[in-house]
């Protein structure tokens, strides 16, 4: 397996009510640190890409194609300026930040300032299912906290209600302590008693990190969460951060952005350096490589 992490973090699928509620829980402790350590990223952007790449594993393992990717994009005016993941059907996720060092004081509620460092802005879902052209649901940020900016874009752009919590618990050396989250959804035909006693669950419940530290497991969140409603658990699957970048892609992409451009760092006559924004691998190629990409 290829830069990929071993199989700790996972996501629960299940439903509960007669299938009035679709569900899915995930551990991303692993995940999450991956990327922290790929990209060298501060407490608060962990946070806050953590909190994507979370919802983006459970949003990709909501897809039906094999082949088909999700790709999560927030573009905003706070200091972390852009945040981007991705995911396929299997939960690999990979992701970066444009501004991975962003320093901010705690949240009123002495907690990581994730709103804070993304500010106002657009999150645009896209899902790519291989036809001509990819579905691109795009919402207004409400928060700029993750959670309440996916509770929205379910509810506006896909129709349907949604509960999302994600959270990322930082150790004292900034290290990742715990990271998870869940995605709830009611179905078209839930009944108002369904609905009534899961936002009652909803208020009263802790938060993610909270639940997962005091040493639940996706499972048992659920089981707190919707024990009451006839939960039953689907299936397990793991996940990871997961890169497939490769040299033939990295070639294909400087390809693409046109022989004038090619011709030009021939013409600077030094090796050329790529690095890839998702794992941070350097790919080199000399003049002999241009020349060659300027044939095909």
């Amino acid at each position: 397996m290829k830069r990929g992490m071993n199989m700790r973090d996972y996501i629960v699928r299940a439903t509960a009510a007669n299938a009035q509620i679709r569900a899915f829980a995930m551990t991303s402790r692993a995940l999450v640190e991956e990327a922290r350590r790929i990209h060298d990223l501060s407490p608060v952007i962990t946070a806050g890409l953590g909190r994507l790449l979370t919802a983006s594993a459970m949003m990709g393992s909501m897809l039906k194609g094999e082949k088909d990717v999700l790709t999560l994009q927030i573009h905003c005016d706070g200091p972390v300026r852009g945040l981007a993941v991705t995911a396929d059907s299997k939960a690999n996720v990979k992701g970066a930040a444009l501004e991975p060092q962003v320093m901010l004081p705690p949240n009123a509620l002495g907690k990581l300032d994730v709103g804070g460092a993304v500010g106002n802005g657009i999150l645009s879902v896209i899902k790519d299912m291989g036809l001509k052209e990819p579905y691109v649901g795009q919402t207004q940020l409400q928060t700029g906290e993750i959670a309440e900016d996916l509770t929205y874009y379910f509810a506006t752009s896909e129709q349907v209600p949604s509960a999302v919590g994600l959270g990322v618990l930082m150790e004292k050396d900034n290290t990742v302590k715990q990271a998870g989250g869940f995605i709830i959804q009611l179905m078209p035909f839930a009944e108002d008693e369904t609905i009534n006693a899961l936002e009652e669950k909803l208020k009263t419940m802790d938060s993610v990190t909270k639940i997962l530290d005091d040493g639940n497991s996706p499972e048992q969140l659920l089981e707190l969460l919707l024990g009451d409603l006839g939960l039953e658990i689907n299936d397990t699957i793991p996940a990871q951060y997961y890169c497939d970048c490769s040299r033939a892609r990295v070639e294909r992409a400087m390809i693409s952005i046109g022989k004038k451009d090619i011709q030009e760092m021939i013409n600077d006559g030094k090796q050329v350096e790529v690095r890839c924004q998702f794992c941070d691998k350097i790919y080199n190629f000399e003049i002999s490589d241009l020349e060659r990409m300027l044939d095909q």
